[in-house]
């Protein structure tokens, strides 16, 4: 699709080239993201997308109630309940009871997709601040508050973001040691490829 409005001083510098026009509504230009000298391009996608609901339940082991789970596990008496018993009954016999302390004692949530986790970085703090800079964005294509005072807020976020990320890539390479799952978790969210990572 192409941009006939101008989106870098007085020339079209940015391009918009889709496939499926018909799916394509107003294009705009004008504005800025941070401290970018090109204009926003904001564009309209004529389709109704719902968000879908996952109806996945998963156990919430942060609210479950684990010595309760330990002493009603312990209730039965195993030595008796598994004597002269195979080891395929044994193992329902434990698995029975193991699902009913299970169903009993540790809740279970919706499960959310990762859109809805917070980042590793991520600290409350920070994530107040940006919400002010996306509140004071929008104050500022409105004319309620001046560039200047979007442009500081934009730098403070991104240079927030840059030492939290940096915080946490330090504490994850001093910790490597004793987190090693959490390292090399983090280590395959970047990677571009999906690879695994040999572990030693």
């Amino acid at each position: 699709m192409y941009i006939d409005g101008p989106t870098r001083g007085d020339v079209i510098l940015d391009l918009m080239v889709t496939n499926a026009s018909e799916l394509m509504g107003e294009v705009k230009t004008g504005g800025s993201l941070g401290c970018s000298d090109h204009a926003l391009v904001e564009f309209t996608v004529l389709r109704d997308m719902g968000q879908v609901k996952s109806k996945v339940r998963t156990l919430n082991f942060r609210k479950a109630n684990f010595q309760l789970f330990k002493e009603l596990v312990n209730r039965t008496l195993w030595e008796t309940a598994l004597r002269d018993k195979g080891a395929e009954q044994s193992w329902q016999i434990f698995k029975d009871a193991f699902y009913r302390a299970q169903e009993l004692l540790i809740p279970r949530c919706k499960k959310s997709g990762k859109e809805g986790k917070r980042l590793a970085w991520m600290s409350q703090d920070l994530l107040v601040k940006l919400k002010g800079k996306k509140e004071m964005h929008r104050q500022w294509k409105r004319g309620q508050v001046s560039w200047e005072e979007y442009r500081d807020a934009a730098r403070l976020c991104r240079d927030g973001v840059r030492k939290a990320k940096a915080q946490l890539e330090l504490n994850l390479a001093r910790d490597a040691k004793n987190n090693k799952k959490g390292f090399y978790r983090y280590v395959s969210q970047k990677r571009k490829v999906k690879e695994s990572v040999p572990h030693r």
